[in-house]
């Protein structure tokens, strides 16, 4: 290895070599994804120029993608500083501006397919028994006692979470992973939960919400 290529980071060493075996036909696609809940600090800053910088070093493009999952904090000024905090940088997305609650949709239909392939489960624990079920870092977790309920019952229970039948807090979507990972973050996490909210706002990417019941966490 050359002292050129000694100087460079473990990511542009890892997307070189990527380039090299032509992974996504050559291409170099990154992103930016805040959170528009709050002005950004020095972190962010550094993740913006990881990202932009590495679209523009390997000629790839760079999406401004905002993580707008949760209403109840995210606000249209806190978009409108990100932006402009971008551009300060030097940056540009140019038009590759995206919203994470355009797809939740999407993310329904993949919470379907999950339980339909039986690697998810809506679970009815709550979140003290989760903790008690979660076990430690030196013993397993407990899998939850509705771990196995049937295919039919999961659907149900989530078509309800979204119709709003159920209560906050009632249940939530866990993947099937493995109740006994050292890193007790995978033992079966949270990927949906239910979130009632009685607000008329209008949401941060322009399309009208009355009520959005179905967060990703």
């Amino acid at each position: 290895m050359s002292e050129t290529e000694n100087q460079k980071d473990f990511i542009r060493v890892r997307i070189e070599e990527d380039l090299k075996n032509n992974k996504n036909n050559g291409k170099v696609a990154t992103r930016f994804p805040p959170e528009p809940n709050g002005y950004l600090h020095i972190g962010h800053a550094k993740s913006i120029n990881l990202n932009f910088g590495v679209a523009l070093d390997y000629k790839g493009t760079c999406n401004l993608r905002f993580d707008d999952t949760n209403p109840e904090k995210e606000e249209i000024e806190y978009v409108e500083s990100i932006k402009t905090d971008v551009k300060w940088l030097g940056y540009s997305w140019d038009g590759r501006e995206y919203y994470a609650s355009d797809y939740f949709d999407k993310l329904y239909e993949f919470a379907i397919e999950l339980i339909k392939n039986k690697k998810a489960y809506v679970c009815s624990l709550s979140a003290e028994e989760v903790k008690q079920t979660r076990g430690t870092l030196s013993e397993p977790g407990t899998p939850s006692p509705y771990r196995d309920r049937s295919v039919e019952k999961n659907l149900d229970r989530l078509k309800k979470m979204k119709t709003g039948e159920l209560e906050e807090g009632e249940c939530f979507l866990r993947p099937k992973i493995d109740m006994a990972h050292p890193n007790s973050k995978r033992r079966d996490p949270a990927i949906h939960k239910l979130k009632k909210m009685s607000i008329t706002v209008q949401s941060i990417n322009g399309i009208f919400i009355l009520c959005m019941i179905l967060l990703t966490v």
